[in-house]
């Protein structure tokens, strides 16, 4: 694979280069990025299907007993109380799993923002009244201004699990065609083997921001799999490389040997094999609080893996400890720190 350029937004959304970048976790891998007035969502699943209401195959996900609709009005609760419509141009999806995506279309109608993720993402946006041309398909290896002084490079990722174990959940799998909506919900059918399939693995996103202040830089990736990160990705005869590989290229391509943060999904045996790589300067965890739960219960117990936090002390690197919904963090030259986030908070009832 090679990095190509591209720009994928409209002139007017370009801005002049911002000294930092305002980082908040919205759950599970929800984040909402403010760099300057150009906001940036990855994901945005804030509905929530019970975990009952799915079945099949070894992940037990495989399937569901009924099609589900986006809870719309949840999501512009959210984008309400972060500042509206105005705030969110990107909507970026990692992967194509109803956990990630299934509320990706909803934030693209309630603010016009453009969606860029794998096919699959695109297909179900299409399914649900986002028109084609708003949705970006990217498969790794594309270097993307976002704005002036903001360079996202796309790396083809891969998806947590065992192809000896859950192949369902974990073998890269994409939509060929739009999903039927059901005419009573005007949803989909949200099982991994359904109308979500993870699409094609995953995507991850290098971010490069050439500051006033100095250059800084995140990865964000949203699962991944120890087992096969050094194969090759392949789908449907398609050689995407091995994930490892890929994350390198464009670390290489963006100049850098470290990056400032790294917010990730990541147990110790992930850790160990991408930290030697990123040399991330801090960590900030997603992915490890409850996705079946009402987001408005917000976090009961702060995130905590010892194993992990040993190989990160052992390394240096700062852990940057999420405690509730909504925790924000400002990200620049000098480093990362915890900002308020009181209102916004507030808005969504919690209370710490």
């Amino acid at each position: 694979m090679t990095l190509t350029a591209c720009v994928i937004t409209p002139v007017q959304w370009r801005t002049s280069p911002t000294p930092w970048v305002d980082i908040t976790w919205m759950s599970i891998t929800n984040m909402y990025y403010e760099i300057g007035p150009t906001g940036v969502v990855t994901d945005g699943y804030i509905s929530r299907i019970p975990r009952n209401m799915f079945f099949g195959g070894a992940s037990g996900i495989a399937q569901t007993r009924a099609p589900f609709a986006s809870d719309t009005a949840a999501v512009r609760e959210v984008l309400a109380a972060i500042g509206g419509p105005t705030r969110v141009q990107i909507v970026l999806s990692g992967h194509s799993h109803f956990d990630h995506s299934l509320d990706t279309p909803a934030w693209s109608r309630l603010t016009g923002a453009r969606i860029v993720g794998p096919r699959t993402t695109c297909l179900q946006a299409e399914a649900l009244d986002v028109p084609a041309a708003r949705c970006r398909t990217v498969v790794g290896g594309e270097r993307i201004n976002i704005a002036d002084g903001v360079t996202m490079r796309v790396v083809r990722w891969n998806h947590s699990g065992d192809p000896a174990v859950n192949p369902e959940q974990h073998n890269p799998l994409e939509l060929t065609t739009v999903p039927r909506r059901d005419p009573a919900t005007g949803g989909l059918r949200a099982g991994v083997t359904e109308d979500y399939p993870n699409g094609g693995g995953s995507r991850a996103f290098l971010f490069t921001v050439e500051a006033p202040g100095g250059r800084y830089s995140w990865f964000f990736q949203n699962t991944a799999s120890p087992v096969d990160l050094d194969q090759p990705i392949v789908v449907d005869g398609l050689n995407y490389g091995a994930p490892i590989d890929n994350l390198k290229m464009a670390m290489n391509d963006a100049g850098l040997t470290s990056v400032d943060l790294w917010i990730g999904s990541a147990g110790q045996s992930i850790a160990a094999l991408v930290l030697p790589v990123l040399k991330p300067k801090a960590f900030l965890p997603v992915h490890w609080d409850d996705f079946y739960g009402a987001f408005k219960a917000g976090v009961s117990t702060p995130y905590s893996d010892a194993a992990v936090e040993v190989m990160l002390r052992n390394a240096g690197v700062q852990l940057v400890q999420p405690a509730q919904y909504m925790d924000k963090w400002r990200l620049d030259a000098s480093g990362i720190r915890a900002v308020p986030n009181d209102a916004v908070k507030r808005a969504l009832g919690f209370t710490r």
